[in-house]
């Protein structure tokens, strides 16, 4: 008698809607909240320069989930990296495109819980750049001046790394933070003395030149990371697979010698850096795929755990950041088995030398 009014009581709630039943893993959002640490030009929702930017520029992540009636919430964050870790801290992103090193780590040391699902980019070029009317022709030249960087970021990060790799720390300098608009703008009145950024459309309107820089460094630029937030990943493993397999197909797309001149165009779009900018500043890179690539190899993992180093020595974190757990391939794995591109993408060692061959690179890759 017992247990046959138990079912009655439980059938019973379940008719009123009163149980409150786990969501089962495999049910699906009304909504996926992705964010870039960064945006155009005067704050436009726009960014470049990546596959997971050609993935919002060419519409296809709304067009993976269009049929399931989930819409793609983009969120686009002026105040970059560390913008996007406030929007997760307050429950208010999913995913994250792009995530700069350093705003990742200090995200993580922090508290914020996420897993890295894939890298977003690799093997950047770096350029040391003054105002063009300066006398200075090294980083000596420019000691105890206006250094700008956009504190919080990855930029700071490379910043410091090209003072360490000349024997000077931050110290012997005074270092500004601004973002990419406001250093555009310092340069050309002169308000600082140096920054990193690409030159080419500042040269060529007579803004600034570089004195130094450095071609797809792996020492010196970091790779970007994608990543899920830990409850969106626990509740919806199957939306989180097709997010990535849908990202590889981008990329693989994006590696494409005839795609090159169509993201160029796309990523000016946003205005935060020229066309002129990109086609110079990857004409060192015959195979795109050396940039364009999202394995989490032993590069991707020895990048990191350096990054949590060197944040550790510039007094940048305050609290040991562990890869222990982070990291999740699996889904990156099955997306390259699904797709058959197991050995597409070349793979580096944890100095950033090549390891494996992708298939059908051009001679000498």
């Amino acid at each position: 008698m017992q247990r046959r009014l138990l079912a009655l009581a439980i059938g019973a709630l379940a008719l009123l809607g009163l149980t409150s039943l786990p969501a089962a893993a495999d049910d699906k959002p009304a909504v996926i909240r992705i964010s870039f640490p960064g945006a155009g030009t005067g704050g436009r929702p726009l960014v470049g320069g990546s596959f997971p930017a050609n993935a919002h520029l060419f519409k296809e992540i709304d067009d993976e989930f269009k049929a399931d009636g989930i819409r793609i919430d983009w969120k686009f964050f002026p105040g970059a990296g560390p913008a996007l870790n406030e929007s997760y801290a307050n429950g208010l992103t999913d995913v994250a495109f792009g995530h700069g090193d350093l705003p990742l780590i200090v995200g993580r040391s922090t508290g914020l819980k996420h897993k890295i699902v894939m890298s977003a980019s690799r093997f950047g070029s770096s350029y040391f750049v003054v105002p063009a009317g300066s006398t200075a022709k090294s980083l000596a030249d420019l000691k105890g001046k206006r250094l700008a960087t956009f504190k919080g970021t990855a930029g700071q990060l490379t910043l410091y790394r090209w003072l360490d790799k000349f024997g000077f720390g931050d110290r012997d300098f005074r270092i500004v933070s601004l973002d990419n608009d406001s250093t555009k703008a310092a340069l050309a009145t002169n308000d600082i003395d140096g920054t990193t950024i690409t030159p080419f459309d500042l040269e060529a309107r007579g803004i600034a030149r570089r004195i130094l820089e450095l071609r797809d460094d792996p020492k010196i630029t970091r790779p970007g990371t994608v990543w899920v937030g830990e409850e969106f990943e626990k509740k919806y493993p199957q939306i989180v697979q097709r997010l990535v397999t849908r990202l590889v197909k981008v990329a693989h797309w994006s590696t494409q010698e005839a795609s090159r001149e169509k993201e160029f165009q796309a990523w000016a779009t946003s205005g935060s850096q020229a066309y002129i900018d990109y086609k110079k500043d990857w004409e060192s890179v015959p195979d795109l795929r050396t940039r364009i690539n999202p394995l989490l190899d032993d590069y991707y993992v020895a990048s990191l755990k350096s990054s949590i180093e060197e944040a550790k020595k510039f007094k940048l974190i305050r609290k040991d950041v562990s890869v222990d757990g982070w990291i999740e391939p699996k889904y990156l794995n099955q997306a390259l088995k699904e797709l058959k591109l197991e050995d597409y993408w070349p793979q580096y060692d944890a100095d950033g030398k090549l390891k494996v061959a992708g298939r059908a690179s051009p001679a000498g890759q």
